[in-house]
C-alpha cells in the first residue's frame, strides 16, 4: 500500500486525537438569524416571505464539502438527480431536476447564465466549475422562465463564486489527495487530487483577486470491460477578477477565466476499451456594473463566452461555440412592502457547422413581489420571449403564499402557476447529426403547492407537490437518426419533502426525501425514490464529524447496444459516507479526512459504465 496514503493518515489520526482531548465550550450557543434568499425574485428575502423552497448552499456547508466536485454537492439535494455523480471523476450524464432532462436546467454563474451552444442540448457543463472557487449556490426548484429566460424550466442552479478578501491582501490555499478506485478493485493507491490557490484584497476603492486550481484523477476505466484499463481526467482553471467602487453608489468588476479539461472514455458501442478522449476549453470575460440610489439599483451583468471541443475517437469531431450574454434590469422598492423589477435580457449564441449558424432572443420582463402586514405574500412576473426564428412567445408566473407567525418562527403555505419555454439548440437545428431545421419550441406548465414550518434558527421543515407538463418535447430519434418533436404529452408530478434540525448547539440533521413520476417516455436515469440524510456534530469548537446516508431508488436505464435498444430496470443502492474536520491553527489550518461509501457497495448507476466503491480522501485548507 502507498507510504504517502500511510503518512496522510497518521497526520489526519494526530489532528482527531488532539481534537478528542479538547473539551466542547459550554458557552456556544446557535445564532437564530432569519435566512435569506436571493434568486426566486432578485430581492433579498427572509426565506418566511419566499413563495420557494429555495435550497441555499452557504460558504459554511461548502467547506464542509472540501474534495468533492459540484455535481456531487448538488446531488444531495431534494429534486435533483445527476447522472455520473457516483462514478469516475469526467462522467457527468445530465443533471435530472423534477423528472426532467438536462436542457430544462438552467444554470447561473455571477448573474449571467452559461450555456455550451455547441454542445447538443446547449447545456453547460459542470466540470467546469471548480468548488474551490464557489461561495454559494441557490437553487430554485420549478419554473423560472420568467426571471431568467429559456431553458429554466424545472431548476435555476445560481452559483456565486467568492470575491476579494477585505483585507489588504490575503491568500486561500487548499489541496487534497485521495484513492479512486471500484468496490471489486481495493488497491488504495492515490490516484486522484485537487489543489487551489487564491489571492485577494482590498486596497481603498480597489479590489483584486487571482486564482488558479486543478483536478486529477486516474485509476479507473470508463466502461466495465475485462482489461478495465485506466482513464484519466484533468482540470485546470485559472482566472481573476478586478473591482472598483465610487463611494456607496456605484460598484464596477471585471473578470476573466479560462477552463481546459481532458477526459479518457471508451467505446460504448459494444463496451470495448479504446483510447479515446474529449477535450474541452472554455474561456469568458465578464462585466458587473451597479448603481444604487435610496430606493433602487440599476444592475448589468454581462460575458462573452467561447467554447472548444474536440472528440478524439474512431468518429472524430471538433465543436466550436460562442455566446454574448447581457442582463440589464432595475429594482425599485417602492416600500418594505412592494418590490418591482424591470429588465431585458440579451442573448445570442453562434457556433460552426458546414456554416456558421447563430439565434438571439431579446426579452423584456418584470416581476413584482408583495409582502404584505397580514401574512399574504405574492411573487408575480411575466417576460416576452422574442427569437430571431420563432418570433415571440410570453411566459408568466403567480406564486402566492400565506405566512402565519408564531412566537419564534412561522407556518406557510404556499403555490405557483408558471409556464417556460425551451428553443431547440443550434445543434439540433442545424448540426451534423441528426438535425431538424423544422423543430418546435418546447412549452412547460410547473404547477406547485406546499407547506413549511419554521422554528427560528432550530427547525425546518417543508413539503411540496408538483406537476408538470412538456409539450414539443425535443428529443433524438434512434430510428430515424434525427431530433424530433414529441407527439404526446410528457407529464412528471412528485413530492419534495426536507428537513433541517439544530437538535442542540453541535448537533444537526438534515434530511430530504424524494417522489418522483415520469409519464410519456422511459424516464430513464430518474429514480421514483430518492433520500439524503446527514447528520453533523461539532466535537469541539476546531472539530466537526458528519455521517452521511443517501438512497437511490429502482429507475430504468437504456442498454443502446441492444438492436433495437431495450430499457432495463436498475436495482437501488444505498451509500454511507463519513467526514471529520479539524481547525488545527485558530482560523487558519484546517485538515479533513472524507469516507465515502464505507460499506464498499457495489452498484449500478448508468449501464456498463464504473462506479465508485470505497473511497478515502484527505487534505487541508490553509487561509492566510
Amino acid at each position: 500500500m502507498n507510504k504517502r496514503f500511510f503518512g496522510l493518515c497518521a497526520a489526519v489520526l494526530v489532528c482527531a486525537d488532539f481534537a478528542a482531548q479538547a473539551q466542547h465550550n459550554d458557552s456556544t450557543t446557535v445564532q437564530r438569524l432569519d435566512e435569506v434568499v436571493v434568486s426566486d425574485s432578485r430581492f433579498a428575502l427572509k426565506r418566511e416571505n419566499s413563495g420557494k423552497t429555495v435550497i441555499k448552499i452557504g460558504s459554511k456547508t461548502l467547506e464542509r464539502y472540501q474534495g468533492k466536485n459540484v455535481a456531487e454537492i448538488i446531488n444531495a439535494k431534494s429534486g435533483l438527480e445527476i447522472g455520473g455523480s457516483r462514478s469516475r471523476e469526467g462522467a457527468v450524464f445530465g443533471v435530472f431536476a423534477r423528472g426532467g432532462r438536462g436542457r430544462q436546467v438552467l444554470i447561473i454563474v455571477d448573474g449571467v447564465r452559461v450555456s455550451d451552444p455547441s454542445s447538443s442540448s446547449s447545456e453547460y457543463d459542470l466540470r467546469m466549475v471548480s468548488t474551490a472557487d464557489v461561495e454559494s449556490i441557490e437553487i430554485i426548484k420549478g419554473a423560472a422562465s420568467t426571471l431568467y429566460g429559456s431553458n429554466a424550466a424545472t431548476a435555476v442552479i445560481n452559483i456565486v463564486t467568492k470575491k476579494a478578501a477585505t483585507d489588504a491582501i490575503a491568500g486561500s490555499f487548499q489541496s487534497s489527495v485521495g484513492t479512486n478506485q471500484t468496490s471489486g478493485n481495493q488497491n488504495y493507491n492515490l490516484s486522484r487530487s485537487s489543489n487551489s490557490a487564491r489571492v485577494s484584497g482590498t486596497l481603498g476603492n480597489f479590489s483584486y483577486l487571482a486564482r488558479v486550481s486543478n483536478r486529477y484523477a486516474e485509476g479507473l476505466s470508463d466502461l466495465i470491460t475485462p482489461q478495465n484499463e485506466k482513464d484519466g481526467f484533468s482540470h485546470l482553471s485559472t482566472g481573476f477578477r478586478l473591482g472598483y467602487s465610487y463611494g456607496k453608489k456605484i460598484d464596477v468588476s471585471i473578470y476573466a477565466d479560462q477552463t481546459k479539461f481532458r477526459t479518457d472514455y471508451d467505446e460504448s458501442y459494444g463496451l470495448l476499451d479504446a483510447p479515446y478522449q474529449f477535450l474541452s476549453q472554455q474561456e469568458r470575460l465578464g462585466t458587473s456594473v451597479k448603481y444604487s440610489y435610496e430606493k433602487g439599483s440599476i444592475h448589468m451583468n454581462a460575458a462573452y463566452a467561447v467554447y472548444n471541443s474536440e472528440n478524439i475517437s474512431a468518429f472524430p469531431s471538433e465543436y466550436e461555440g460562442s455566446n454574448y450574454n447581457l442582463d440589464l434590469y432595475h429594482k425599485y422598492d417602492f416600500n418594505n412592502q412592494f418590490y418591482t423589477l424591470i429588465g431585458l435580457n440579451y442573448l445570442e449564441d453562434r457556433t460552426e457547422f458546414a456554416g456558421q449558424e447563430k439565434f438571439h432572443l431579446i426579452d423584456p420582463y418584470l416581476n413584482a413581489v408583495f409582502v404584505s402586514d397580514f401574512g399574504l405574500n405574492v411573487n408575480a412576473g411575466a417576460r416576452l420571449n422574442n427569437h430571431s426564428t420563432y418570433r415571440n412567445n410570453f411566459v408568466y408566473n403567480l406564486n402566492p403564499s400565506f405566512l402565519l407567525k408564531h412566537h419564534n418562527g412561522y407556518y406557510k403555505i404556499l403555490t405557483s402557476y408558471a409556464t417556460s419555454y425551451i428553443t431547440p439548440s443550434l445543434t439540433q437545428l442545424y448540426g451534423n447529426f441528426g438535425a431538424n431545421p423544422d423543430l418546435q419550441p418546447e412549452n412547460d406548465r410547473t404547477l406547485e403547492a406546499g407547506f413549511e414550518y419554521s422554528k427560528t434558527g432550530e427547525l425546518r421543515l417543508s413539503t411540496l407537490y408538483f406537476n408538470r407538463t412538456e409539450d414539443h418535447f425535443v428529443f433524438y430519434d434512434l430510428e430515424t437518426g434525427s431530433y424530433k418533436n414529441a407527439l404526446n404529452t410528457i407529464h412528471a408530478q412528485g413530492v419534495e419533502v426536507e428537513v433541517d434540525w439544530n437538535a442542540s448547539a453541535a448537533l444537526h440533521l438534515s434530511a430530504n426525501y424524494t417522489f418522483t413520476a415520469r409519464k410519456g417516455d422511459a424516464a430513464i436515469r430518474i429514480p421514483k425514490h430518492k433520500v439524503n440524510t446527514q447528520l453533523g456534530y461539532d466535537i469541539s469548537n476546531n472539530t466537526f464529524a458528519s455521517i452521511q446516508y443517501s438512497y437511490t431508488g429502482e429507475r430504468l436505464d437504456t442498454d443502446f447496444n441492444a438492436f433495437p435498444s431495450i430499457d432495463e430496470q436498475l436495482d437501488a443502492f444505498s451509500l454511507v459516507n463519513l467526514y471529520l474536520s479539524h481547525n488545527c491553527v485558530s482560523n487558519g489550518l484546517k485538515m479533513f479526512v472524507a469516507l465515502d461509501n464505507i460499506l464498499n457497495t457495489t452498484y449500478t448507476e448508468v449501464l456498463g459504465y464504473t462506479t465508485l466503491g470505497r473511497n478515502i480522501n484527505m487534505g487541508f485548507v490553509l487561509n492566510l
